[in-house]
């Protein structure tokens, strides 16, 4: 797998609609479509949130690329969730031995669950291939702002979230870099079974630890000399201003969701 191709937390620029739209209102828009993606039961609501995301990536330009290479990281909890569920589902058996029994129930139980989980985690990617992690930031101080009346550090948490999210493509690439210069000088991480190939991550855990701390402390000193000293009377370049076209998407999302959630009771 190259690391290269994982795109999580990662921005790609643009002028598309997705990409105006207030970050506030994307984070609630996400809130709104992960109730409905969990209110979904059948082939007919699962296909509207498809289609919805769908119609996201198509507005957003983003290719099916982008959001694939961001899966590889979990493929193997996806694997090991269909199993259980195929496994431990009650229902009509379809093949028995040993102690397992796969029913029917099971099958289409762990289908919708992997399902669900990939489109959870492409509309999260969603929202950080259209917003900036700056942005998310302010959205996500706005949105939680009540919370300062109770003492809470609303400011500091949501630039550590911030932080984080731009440090992940940094990671990877020094990952990437590590592993490169380590192949060169003839270590093997492929071959071997899981200890072998455990105990070969060893030499390329240590110096990435060494370059994460490094690269943190340099952050600290950079803010520390621009007088960084926490939310407390800091001023935005960009003030977020809610536009008509933010309320109609957020207006259109909940309709969906609202769809998805009687039809779900229907049994469709």
């Amino acid at each position: 797998m190259n690391l290269k191709d994982i795109t999580l937390g990662q921005f790609f620029p643009g002028n598309s609609f997705l990409h105006r739209v207030d970050p506030r209102i994307k984070l609630a828009g996400l809130l709104v479509y992960l109730v409905a993606l969990f209110l979904a039961n059948w082939f007919v609501t699962y296909g509207m949130m498809l289609a919805l995301l769908v119609w996201g990536c198509a507005v957003a330009h983003i290719r099916a690329k982008s959001l694939l290479g961001g899966m590889k990281p979990v493929i193997f909890l996806l694997i090991f969730t269909a199993v259980l569920n195929m496994f431990y589902t009650p229902g009509t058996p379809l093949v028995s031995f040993w102690i397992f029994t796969i029913t029917y129930e099971g099958i289409l139980h762990a289908f919708f669950m992997v399902v669900r989980i990939l489109m959870l985690i492409c509309a999260t990617f969603l929202l950080t291939y259209t917003t900036s992690p700056l942005a998310l930031t302010d959205g996500l101080e706005s949105l939680l702002s009540p919370l300062k009346k109770v003492k809470v550090p609303v400011h500091e948490l949501a630039m550590i979230m911030s932080i984080a999210l731009r440090f992940i493509p940094t990671l990877i690439e020094e990952t990437d870099k590590i592993m490169s210069a380590q192949r060169a000088r003839g270590a093997d991480f492929d071959s071997g079974g899981l200890i072998r190939k455990a105990k070969a991550l060893i030499p390329l855990l240590v110096p990435l630890f060494i370059s994460a701390f490094r690269r943190a402390d340099e952050l600290a000193t950079a803010m520390e000399c621009r007088c960084y000293c926490g939310g407390t009377g800091r001023t935005r370049m960009r003030e977020l201003r809610l536009r008509p076209s933010d309320w109609l998407f957020l207006l259109g999302l909940v309709v969906v969701a609202v769809a998805v959630g009687l039809l779900a009771h229907m049994g469709l």
